[in-house]
């Protein structure tokens, strides 16, 4: 595979070093996927899918026997007593919106614990009443309590702001664009645990986004009351071309149904068109394709520390979800690093991406995501604000192979340039 590179000797030297050195981080992976893969069989079985379960709805979607028996399965092996999985959300932001408007009520007041969300949660929040449709445009307040400087949950600062009114405590798992460090599903369940004490009347909400099948249990195993997410993202596998799930407690899944689709049908409606057996498989195999990711996100955070980068988590360190972060301090190396990245996609190779405004954002970003799939970031691809100090995120990676290539097509672009030019991007480990 090095002879492809420029700088092949360099590469091939990092790349051999990093393989030997992560082999028992990778049998690990594998060991895990085993047991989900396991886990999703059963489940599979116990709901007796047949070649039925995979024709689409149309229309309202009444009856529909394979959405229901999939949304069953999703509830299993998630540890909730109830799913949504639907087409129709576009997003994770949209499944969490759902979750959000669905448990909230005019003058009750949301409380993110793990400080500010991610960005694109920012207008469906909102500052101030000003008719977009926000949650402040009904009424219902918002505090996000900053994490304290080792990265955990201010549990002081929580019981000073929580009252009768805070109807939600929110949790974001994943580091989004921070540079923290993400959750673990036993640091969340400590979250669950005390939350309750301090307000045992609010609905504990956990953005599950990039989380799903990383650990062996999810947050509605561990007490989380409702959790959200994108079909695109690891539980789609690779397979599904758009959608988004809920699942938790009847009860929370009911309320997030009714914002989603409308009071009184809930999850009876709703068309599964060409959806279903995508889903299905998709759902199957999340379990490899998520092990695939993460066997790259590890040989990523070692290549990446023998080229002289930060990246976390390192590659000997527990994983929570499929983010890796790179830390460049400049603009530069970050443009150049996606630039490879998508030089190495199958879809789009030839763009060269560049920052630009997008919506929900406030900085400009650069996206590199030549993926078939528009947005999927279960396949491999890496984005990041053009603001100090520098953050790259990469994630996804349908095939092992594919992400060791996209990263030797980034490094050896950095260093191709770095050649080229007087800015080092590069330090050299002799």
């Amino acid at each position: 595979m090095y002879k492809h590179f420029e700088n092949q000797e360099i590469l091939k030297r990092w790349g051999e070093e990093s393989e030997a050195k992560i082999a028992p981080v990778i049998r690990a992976i594998e060991g895990r996927v085993d047991e989900h893969q396991w886990r999703l069989l059963a489940a599979y079985r116990q709901a007796g899918v047949s070649e039925a379960h995979l024709v689409a709805s149309t229309g309202y979607g009444y009856d529909d026997m394979g959405r229901e028996a999939l949304e069953s399965i999703m509830a299993e092996v998630f540890g909730a007593e109830a799913a949504l999985c639907r087409p129709h959300m576009v997003s994770g932001t949209h499944a969490i919106a759902s979750c959000l408007f669905g448990v909230l009520r005019p003058g009750g007041e949301l409380l993110y614990i793990t400080g500010t969300p991610y960005d694109t949660l920012e207008q469906v929040i909102g500052e101030k009443a000003d008719g977009s449709g926000s949650l402040a445009d009904f009424g219902i307040r918002y505090r996000a309590i900053p994490l304290t400087p080792s990265g955990e949950v201010d549990w002081q600062g929580v019981r000073e702001v929580v009252s009768p009114s805070t109807q939600c405590i929110a949790i974001q798992r994943s580091r989004g664009y921070a540079e923290r460090a993400s959750f673990t599903i036993d640091q969340i369940e400590a979250m669950v645990e005390e939350s309750r004490r301090i307000c045992p009347h609010a609905v504990i909400f956990v953005d599950n986004c990039y989380g799903e099948f990383v650990e062996k249990w999810e947050p509605t195993h561990v007490g989380a009351d409702l959790i959200a997410g994108s079909l695109i993202k690891n539980p789609g596998g690779g397979l599904a071309k758009s959608g988004g799930y809920i699942a938790g407690k009847r009860e929370w899944v009911d309320r997030a149904a009714a914002r989603l689709v409308a009071p009184g049908i809930l999850a009876e409606g709703g068309a599964t068109h060409g959806y279903l057996r995508d889903y299905y498989q998709g759902f199957f195999l999340a379990p490899h394709v998520v092990g695939e990711a993460l066997k790259g996100a590890v040989y990523a955070a070692a290549i990446l520390e023998a080229a002289g980068f930060i990246s976390t988590p390192r590659w000997f360190e527990a994983r929570t979800d499929i983010i890796q972060l790179i830390r460049f301090g400049k603009p530069e190396p970050l443009i150049a690093f996606c630039q490879g990245i998508q030089g190495a996609s199958p879809v789009d190779a030839h763009v060269k991406p560049e920052p630009s405004a997008m919506p929900g954002y406030g900085d400009p970003v650069i996206m590199a995501a030549g993926t078939f799939v528009q947005g999927a970031s279960i396949e491999l691809s890496a984005d990041g604000p053009l603001r100090p100090p520098y953050l790259a995120y990469m994630q996804g990676g349908l095939t092992y192979s594919h992400v060791k290539i996209g990263i030797l097509t980034a490094l050896d672009l950095m260093l191709h340039q770095q050649q080229h030019s007087t800015t080092q991007f590069i330090r050299e480990r002799r």
